[in-house]
């Protein structure tokens, strides 16, 4: 039996097939693939070496997945970036291998084009991502974030670290600008750090350390956003040379003045800390001890002079039925009061006793 096989298999290999090589290839034609550039193809990876992936993709030959298009990231081997025997993925055709008209397939494009997508969605809700610092020059320094290339510029950075330490650090950014057509990612460190430092209100309470001085004040890092304690506001005596009260690498709490979040902007006070006119420059120590209940009392202050403000605005307002002429006077509030109002122009006398 096996011989008669055998022969029949030499001598008619097609004996009882129900059809021709010819009417396989046409079959095959009917379920051509899009083999065009940019075109997405769904395939399952077979096999994986040094140099990238093998794929299948249902097509007339098997699709190779070079190891620079397995990942928006630099890796060494395509299994670090999950790519194993079985896996089954969305690749995009970007090429043909002129010697044997095998395809050439990307996920790296897919995985750029996802990243500029998520880019643009990370900018419209203002949110605060961290980057990796791989590159600087002239300008600024290159950050990677989301896979891509992002520009800091130096006027965008909240720290004073040159380039070189900033060199494979982790800072944290906001977008600036995100624009895909022309390849232009800015961000910004100064932005992000405001906005982390956006619970700090004024009155708040912080600890940071002096980075450096200048006639004008000193720069304070509060968590790695630099604040400005201007020298009027170290001590409520006066202070001659902001050398003898502060030096680069000092620890001190400081209070949150104001807070612009859009320049990245803080300024800070010691002399509203102080429990007595001068405890800055006399007695430090007793300033930061006492650092949390003297801003408590600065921030009642402030609520009572806002109560009051805003009292005084519903005074003033027309439905209260006073009013106030050119002339600085009151209109009537009753019937018993003089037409004319009160003049609250001239001095009021004290009262008696």
């Amino acid at each position: 039996m096996f011989e008669e096989a055998y022969e029949r298999c030499r001598t008619s290999p097609y004996e009882g097939v129900a059809f021709t090589v010819d009417d396989f290839h046409s079959a095959i034609e009917k379920y051509d693939y899009n083999s065009e550039i940019g075109t997405k193809v769904k395939g399952t990876v077979f096999n994986v070496d040094a140099n990238g992936a093998l794929v299948d993709v249902t097509a007339k030959s098997s699709a190779f997945l070079p190891i620079r298009e397995a990942c928006i990231h630099g890796i060494k081997h395509v299994e670090e970036a999950g790519i194993v025997p079985g896996l089954r993925e969305e690749f995009v055709i970007i090429g043909e291998n002129e010697h044997d008209d095998s395809l050439i397939l990307s996920l790296r494009q897919i995985q750029y084009d996802l990243a500029w997508e998520r880019c643009r969605q990370l900018q419209a809700e203002d949110v605060v991502l961290t980057g990796k610092v791989v590159g600087a020059n002239k300008g600024g320094i290159v950050a990677i974030v989301e896979g891509l290339r992002g520009f800091v510029p130096f006027s965008q950075i909240s720290s004073k670290s040159s380039a070189e330490d900033l060199l494979e650090k982790y800072l944290p950014l906001k977008f600036v600008e995100v624009d895909e057509e022309q390849s232009r990612l800015v961000l910004s460190n100064r932005k992000a750090m405001a906005d982390s430092q956006a619970q700090l209100g004024i009155g708040s309470v912080v600890t940071g350390t002096v980075q450096s001085l200048k006639p004008y004040g000193a720069f304070i890092d509060i968590g790695g956003i630099n604040g400005l304690l201007h020298v009027s506001q170290i001590s409520h005596d006066r202070v001659s040379d902001i050398a003898t009260v502060l030096q680069p690498g000092d620890t001190l709490k400081v209070m949150i003045l104001s807070h612009d979040r859009e320049r990245g902007r803080v300024s800070l006070s010691t002399k509203k800390l102080e429990p007595t006119p001068g405890d800055m420059i006399r007695n430090p120590k007793l300033v930061f001890e006492k650092a949390e209940e003297m801003a408590q009392t600065f921030r009642q202050r402030i609520a009572q002079a806002e109560a009051m403000a805003r009292a005084d605005m519903l005074r003033f307002q027309p439905e209260s039925g006073l009013t106030l002429n050119a002339d600085g006077i009151l209109g009537p509030l009753t019937e018993d009061l003089p037409a004319e109002g009160l003049d609250f122009s001239e001095e009021i006398p004290a009262a008696e006793d």
